[in-house]
């Protein structure tokens, strides 16, 4: 059947509607949602590094940062910006806008040339052919993407908020391990002079073999603990140089000399299950998955039984003839294919988005619980090695110097007072490092960087 319709009337409707459909590049290219996202829940920006100008804005930043010792929060603003592994991530942004414009575009039309001869006789026939199921589909094809680009917003800040967190978890085992280094050699030091003072005294006739023995073995037990903790040391500072992607001079970094305080008191939260569910990116990201699922379900329930459509302008010359116009319309006859099959696994694939969404959300309460008595328990032991065994500890030393100047014990009683505080002392390095770690824990559980209380109890 052919209908008299101008040729060029039909090419011109149908590159006006293509360029309609013509999808752009935003200006920041999602950058600016992640970065607003990890600036809440992570305290410092990001940035992507486009060119030798954002390099060498980085490198002044770094030679800022690194000029003083290292602040926590310095270690996250630098992983931030400097982790190539993250800055790989960041242009996940590219590729779901690249991909966004693309569905937002229609199909580009196909021309056809036909010439033929025969019997002295010419025949030319010209078409132009549009793909209508592009155009029809192309706003809810937009639609699925652009969830889809949001996903991938939320999914690269999540990245970003995990860096964070693990390079704040980075931080405090070396400055955590870089003091047990310390307390060692401190500890050390006095083996030394305790194995010294057990030769000479053995040398004078007033110690045993015994007793000699026993401040030796102090002594190589405290060397071997030295190197003990320099290599934990080392182990901790590389792993947190590898999160600020730093290396050469940049790794000769300084770190404080101790960890942070105990706080005056432990964060009070009222409902730690639905701060969790509300406010973590992974349980954001599966809501944005399963709406975008069901999108595509809609999607392959509408086009099942058209699975090829194309409408195009023909144009026919007969030498001698007039010449003849047209349009054909080409479709699929869905003979033994229905598109069943394909909404079957649509169905299935939107079943198991939901599923995961509840599954993410039940995670997240139930990690929410665990983190916060991670925290309360780690805050509690905390303060008891501060507030009890220490000073316990302190009070014995005490008194058993006391009874040492008072001639009351002996020097043997006195040195082995102090390989019994060295234990005490590192039990409680090591429950101020594990509250640190726990309040990261939590805040990772919880979705993102919590408002912390002051020395007063108060928060900030």
């Amino acid at each position: 059947m052919n209908i008299n319709v101008p040729f060029k009337r039909i090419a011109a409707t149908a590159l006006v509607l293509a360029l309609a459909g013509c999808a752009t590049f935003s200006a920041d290219g999602g950058v600016k949602a992640v970065n607003d996202i990890a600036q809440a829940k992570a305290g410092a920006p990001v940035r992507l590094l486009r060119s030798d100008d954002d390099r060498r804005a980085l490198d002044e930043l770094l030679k800022t940062r690194l000029a003083q010792p290292l602040s926590a929060d310095d270690a996250v603003a630098i992983a931030l910006l400097n982790n190539r592994r993250l800055q790989a991530t960041y242009w996940e942004l590219g590729v779901a806008e690249a991909d966004l414009v693309q569905a937002g575009r229609l199909q580009n039309p196909s021309f056809g040339y036909k010439h033929t001869r025969g019997g002295g006789d010419v025949s030319i026939e010209r078409t132009l052919t549009f793909n209508l199921v592009s155009l029809i589909t192309a706003p809810l094809a937009s639609r699925i993407e652009g969830r889809q680009f949001e996903a991938t917003k939320l999914r690269v800040a999540a990245e970003a908020v995990q860096v964070a967190a693990d390079t704040r978890r980075a931080w405090i085992e070396a400055v955590a391990a870089a003091q047990g280094v310390e307390y060692a050699k401190q500890v050390a030091l006095a083996a030394d002079a305790g194995a010294d003072l057990a030769q000479r005294m053995r040398s004078a006739g007033n110690w045993s073999a015994y007793d000699q023995a026993r401040e030796q073995a102090f002594y190589a037990e405290a060397m071997a603990d030295v190197a003990r903790a320099n290599q934990a040391a080392t182990a901790a500072r590389e792993q947190l140089t590898r999160m600020l992607g730093l290396w050469g001079g940049g790794t000769q970094y300084r770190l404080p000399d101790r960890l942070p305080d105990l706080p005056a008191a432990p964060r009070e939260l009222a409902d730690v299950e639905q701060t969790a569910v509300r406010e973590r990116l992974d349980v954001r990201a599966a809501t944005l998955a399963s709406q975008q699922t069901a999108a595509s379900l809609g999607l392959t329930r509408a086009t099942r039984f058209i699975n090829v459509l194309e409408l195009g302008a023909t144009r026919e010359s007969k030498a001698g003839e007039p010449k003849e116009r047209g349009y054909e319309v080409t479709l699929e006859i869905p003979l033994f294919d229905w598109g069943g099959a394909r909404t079957a696994r649509a169905e299935a694939v939107y079943m198991q988005a939901v599923n995961r969404l509840a599954a993410t959300a039940t995670d997240a309460r139930s990690e929410a619980r665990e983190s916060y008595l991670a925290y309360r328990t780690a805050y509690d032991l905390a303060r008891h090695y501060r507030d009890v065994v220490i000073p316990l500890r302190k009070k014995l030393s005490d008194e058993t110097l006391l009874r040492y100047n008072g001639m009351l014990v002996s020097v043997f009683e006195l040195l082995a007072d102090a390989r019994e505080q060295r234990g005490a002392v590192n039990a409680a390095i090591e429950a101020l490092k594990d509250f640190w770690l726990a309040d990261s824990g939590l805040e990772t559980a919880l979705g993102g960087k919590l408002p912390a209380p002051t020395h007063n109890g108060e928060r900030q």
